[in-house]
């Protein structure tokens, strides 16, 4: 099987990766870091904003299954892509709206999505996430993998991962993943 690398940054990675996990054609997710020359950087210090790192998930999926574009359309409706460096209550650099492109023709792909989506009018202000060719993707920290997964019922998965998830299952039924 021939697989492709989506690397997405759209507020806290906990979000995107819970989404993504549900998703057919998706082999694996993983949180972590990218979008700066820091090697290694730590959860703590991605926090401060100062690194340059947005939190990311790098999703690995056979477009044999689903499309890039339709990996997007699903980035485009789990977050909102018009607030500059902020998810809700998560503010700072390391949390914009991001697609780390892996060639050429993801970034003309993103540009389209983008184009698609902004003549939809799914959104009432512009779109501001940034286009960028991927660069060191660091992995996070053990216990960031599959949070949503592992801790559920804490209060910030039940306020804020939880909706997103419902409101993903709603739309993307008929692309939800078998249950296992």
């Amino acid at each position: 099987m021939v697989t492709e690398i989506a690397t997405l940054g759209g507020g806290c990675f906990w979000c995107l990766e819970a989404v993504y996990d549900e998703l057919q054609g998706v082999q694996s997710v993983e949180s972590g870091y990218m979008g700066a020359t820091v090697h290694n950087p730590s959860y703590k210090a991605v926090c401060t904003g100062t690194t340059g790192h947005a939190e990311v998930v790098r999703v690995t999926f056979d477009p044999a299954v689903i499309s890039y574009a339709d990996i997007l359309r699903v980035f485009f409706s789990i977050h909102d892509p018009t607030t500059l460096n902020r998810q809700g209550a998560d503010v700072g650099t390391q949390y914009r709206s991001a697609i780390f492109t892996h060639a050429p023709e993801q970034a003309e792909t993103a540009h389209a999505v983008m184009a698609e989506i902004g003549r939809l009018g799914l959104w009432s202000n512009p779109i501001v996430t940034e286009v960028t060719p991927a660069t060191d993707f660091f992995r996070a920290e053990d216990y960031h993998q599959e949070y949503y997964a592992h801790n559920g019922g804490q209060p910030y998965c039940q306020i804020v991962i939880a909706p997103k998830v419902a409101k993903f299952r709603k739309q993307w039924r008929e692309r939800l993943q078998a249950a296992s």
